[in-house]
């Protein structure tokens, strides 16, 4: 015996019932589904639930919203910059130590005290850091970001704003 060869035993198949053809033939008309009321009809919407709450309208709302614009820093503090031991300190210094991503902006904050004057250079600063490495004997830069100005609006009314 072959794949082939292989056929259901005679009576175990049935056709499928076709229904809702006309009044011409069995299952006509109301096609197997009775008279009138809801089940006759294709008027259930989706999500309902016999009248009880629906589950979309029990689970409460997500408040607030996520701003789009946002920019994230790398925060970086005083007491990190003193333990690498170096007189430049430049993005690359601090990628190359792990401190922060290739891709991060950085912000000096101003945890800890510097005894040794640096040169440091940053996306931003927080005003007791700059006030600390200057107060050392060293100087802050602000690097450029890589973005100009916001992004200008995208969509429709109800985005962006």
């Amino acid at each position: 015996m072959k794949l082939h060869d292989l056929k259901s035993p005679e009576g175990s198949t049935h056709r499928k019932k076709i229904v809702g053809r006309g009044i011409g033939g069995r299952g006509g008309k109301t096609a197997g589904r009775g008279t009138k009321g809801q089940k006759a009809r294709r008027t259930i919407p989706a999500g309902f639930e016999g009248g009880q709450l629906p589950l979309l309208q029990r689970i409460p709302k997500m408040k607030g919203f996520t701003n789009p614009f946002r920019v994230e820093y790398t925060p970086v503090n005083l007491d990190a910059l003193e333990a690498l031991g170096v007189s430049d300190v430049t993005f690359d210094v601090l990628v190359s130590r792990g401190l922060v991503g290739k891709k991060d902006l950085v912000k000096i904050l101003g945890r800890g005290t510097l005894s040794t004057k640096l040169n440091v250079s940053a996306h931003g600063f927080s005003e007791p850091a700059r006030a600390a490495i200057e107060a050392a004997g060293g100087t802050t830069t602000v690097l450029d970001k890589p973005f100009a100005v916001r992004p200008p609006a995208s969509g429709n009314q109800h985005q962006n704003r």
